[in-house]
């Protein structure tokens, strides 16, 4: 099992559009694949119309085992299931305080879905916090969307600082740039500084444009690359898979 992060310390730069897609694509392809929606926003959930039963919360998901097993819930795609997210888990720092090993509890609540899942996908919430360290530890690749933005790339390099102060493994992290408008100069010139730069190594070469059949995933609910596959947006987004995959 695989375990990918989608995570940015930014919000609203694409990181559940990347986990929803990248997620379908993976089930498309056939492998078991699992997304888990970390964000008390649940936006993941939302897309892919599936709601936490009413008794699921935060203190759940930290127990782990057979309350993980009950509460993963199929969507609408082979292959695919999902943890969906609930309004309590802006308690989630809180309540992994009081564990012992707090760093590494998600890890251990998903270690045992390793012989259930090929890959498992975290959509996580902005910021860096215990959750956040958490996903740190627990994933084998944190894939992080940025906006080809002064203030984006700049929580690029906050994320690699904080990397290098905890003592955390620098080959985790890899960059793409995200909602990218051709037009803009400022987009087209930081792309080509940031490649140019040989110090910086973690970009990928693809890059997810800012298109409306992105946005319309809000109305469809469903990823871009199943409703739309034959679209810029889609072909960015498997392009996107390709590249994670090798990495």
């Amino acid at each position: 099992m695989k375990t990918i992060a989608v995570y940015s310390i930014k919000g609203g730069v694409g990181k559940t559009a990347t986990s929803v897609n990248l997620s379908y694509l993976a089930a498309r392809e056939g492998f078991s694949s699992l997304i888990c929606d970390l964000d008390p926003q649940g936006s993941a959930s939302y897309y892919f119309r599936v709601r936490a039963d009413k008794k699921f919360n935060q203190k759940k998901l930290l127990k782990g085992g057979k309350t993980i097993d009950k509460n993963i819930k199929a969507t609408d795609f082979q292959n695919l299931d999902i943890l969906p997210s609930d309004l309590s888990y802006r308690h989630l720092d809180v309540s992994l305080g009081g564990y012992k090993k707090a760093k590494k509890k998600l890890k251990d609540i998903l270690t045992p879905l390793q012989d259930e899942y090929d890959y498992v996908f975290l959509d996580c919430p902005p910021n860096i916090t215990l959750i956040s360290e958490n996903v740190f530890r627990a994933a084998d690749s944190i894939l992080v969307p940025c906006i080809p933005t002064t203030l984006s790339i700049r929580t690029l390099g906050q994320l690699i600082k904080f990397f290098k102060m905890k003592d955390l493994s620098l080959k985790k992290i890899t960059a793409f740039f995200s909602m990218v408008e051709s037009r803009k100069r400022m987009h087209q010139d930081n792309i080509i500084k940031i490649h140019d730069n040989k110090k910086i190594t973690c970009f990928l070469e693809s890059k997810i444009p800012y298109l409306a059949e992105v946005e319309k995933m809000g109305l469809t609910r469903e990823p871009v690359a199943h409703t739309s596959p034959k679209s810029i947006a889609s072909m960015a987004y498997e392009s996107l898979w390709k590249e994670a995959k090798k990495k």
